[in-house]
């Protein structure tokens, strides 16, 4: 590719690939503002790279942004090193693609998120691609850099983790607390906010966040920043708030949810550590939010 005409064709078709990458970032490294810094760097690379040379951009990019993932995760944890892997995998293990029920997919997020820090990066990775998004092992053995056996052995190490998790159980507690969080937030109950909060949560907002609660603050919008830390900043931020969002699952997580004119507006993407409210991460930006499976 060659001249202007030819970077802002690569600038479309990278567009069009960006809510699947991003996806797939969120998913290994539990966090959109994690899975944006993944995204960014794939389009520097590709920028970088002669894209004539790239016969499949689909599988080029999803490398790279896996790849990138692992790094990210690997500089923010110390990690042991994945130990070695036999060829030979268990027969009896059954995968799970993207083509089982709605309700199976959504169990798997969910367990996803609870025993996602559990899993090394590379479990990680080879479950997401494969389980989640239906890549076959062939293909995700050279993003692993490792063979399809020792792929598959991955992910069924991840997937045996999570086949443990009681994922009704799960869903009921975070149900109830998310329920709990919206009424204390729209009552200004400070003191149970507080008690719902991780004593070190943390909130980020993107730009199109802040700016749509900025707008209807007077209408009961949480007072939102890019970002804040801390139990008693962010219970500032909901106390006597939230009036217009809702309970929703977003990829079977329960979440919070704004939504005006039968469209979601900004999800809060809730994440839990030992019953309390970790991180909540506020999107508004609409090729995220287009990648997002939300359920009232």
């Amino acid at each position: 590719m060659t001249g202007s005409s030819s970077i802002d064709q690569l600038a479309e078709d990278f567009a069009r690939q960006r809510p699947r990458l991003h996806a797939i970032a969120r998913r290994v490294l539990g966090s959109s503002f994690a899975a944006d810094d993944a995204v960014q760097e794939a389009w520097v690379r590709l920028q970088r790279a002669n894209g004539a040379d790239i016969r499949n951009l689909e599988a080029w990019l999803t490398t790279v942004v896996s790849r990138v993932s692992i790094d990210l995760i690997r500089q923010r944890a110390s990690w042991r090193e994945d130990a070695e892997l036999d060829e030979v995998t268990d027969a009896a293990d059954s995968a799970t693609t993207p083509d089982e029920s709605v309700q199976l997919r959504e169990d798997l997020a969910l367990a996803l998120e609870v025993v996602l820090d559990a899993l090394a990066p590379l479990e990680r990775l080879s479950f997401v691609l494969h389980d989640v998004f239906g890549m076959p092992f062939e293909e995700v053995a050279p993003i692993l850099e490792r063979t399809p056996a020792n792929a598959r052995q991955l992910a069924s190490r991840a997937r045996a983790r999570l086949r443990r998790v009681d994922v009704t159980e799960v869903r009921r507690l975070q149900s109830a607390a998310v329920d709990d969080f919206l009424t204390a937030a729209r009552e200004g109950d400070f003191g149970r906010l507080l008690q719902l909060l991780d004593p070190e949560v943390e909130l980020r907002a993107d730009h199109g966040a802040v700016a749509l609660a900025t707008s209807g603050s007077a209408y009961g919008a949480p007072l939102l920043e890019g970002r804040i830390r801390g139990a008693d900043a962010v219970a500032r931020v909901f106390a006597g708030r939230a009036a217009l969002a809702y309970v929703a699952l977003i990829d079977g997580v329960p979440s919070l949810v704004y939504a005006a004119d039968g469209s979601v507006q900004a999800a809060y993407l809730i994440r839990f550590r030992e019953g309390v409210i970790e991180a909540l991460d506020v999107i508004a930006d609409r090729s995220v939010l287009t990648s997002l499976d939300v359920t009232a």
